[in-house]
């Protein structure tokens, strides 16, 4: 979904790094950011085991999820082909879900903003299962949710993280860089395409 169908992960970032500030952490990591695809807890216990920081990860993710909303709310955009591709692509009769590292608030409230969640038949929160990405875990859950096997699943990312659990649920991957990841390593991805509207042309969704 972040860094897919919305431009929302300078929205994250912008949120976490003000949220950090105030605790007098500079969170500007240079180049690749090592959280990018990870839970939101998961950051935040990624960046308290670097930090000496007031408050523990949870609370942390709980005061990053309040501020985000508003946010996203106001400024989230979608990414370049949202929501024509995915219409096309429902119009060609796939079944979508969508598959995400974010809250279940962050996600809705993404999804409604843009206008686009009834194009999807399931959504599936990182919360929702044991393991985060790179863990294949959310992708099989969506499999499973659609009744389709992995191996006929064919997963859009953005993230080197999330092209590794696509791989590790056994499904092909396209990756499609945002600007917040093209200097991701995408050498597991079974394709790469350099803008959403090029997967009206792949043939992997032929």
């Amino acid at each position: 979904m972040d860094g897919v169908l919305a431009d929302s992960e300078p929205l994250h970032q912008h949120v976490i790094r003000g949220l950090l500030a105030e605790y007098g952490v500079d969170w500007s990591p240079h180049g690749h950011d090592p959280t990018v695809g990870m839970r939101s807890l998961e950051s935040f216990e990624f960046i308290c085991s670097r930090h000496a920081l007031p408050h523990d990860p949870r609370r942390l993710d709980a005061l990053y999820t309040e501020r985000v909303l508003p946010v996203l709310r106001a400024r989230v955009t979608p990414m370049p082909g949202v929501p024509d591709v995915p219409r096309a692509l429902a119009a060609r009769g796939l079944r979508l879900a969508v598959a995400s590292s974010s809250g279940p608030a962050v996600i809705d409230t993404t999804l409604t903003t843009l206008g686009v969640r009834p194009l999807f038949e399931t959504v599936v929160s990182g919360v929702e299962v044991a393991r985060g990405k790179p863990a294949p875990d959310v992708f099989l859950e969506a499999a499973t949710r659609l009744g389709v096997a992995p191996e006929a699943c064919v997963v859009i990312e953005d993230s080197e993280r999330g092209v590794r659990a696509a791989r590790a649920a056994r499904m092909r991957c396209v990756a499609v860089p945002c600007d917040a990841t093209r200097d991701h390593d995408f050498r597991d991805a079974t394709l790469v395409l350099p803008s959403l509207p090029d997967l009206l042309r792949c043939p992997l969704l032929a």
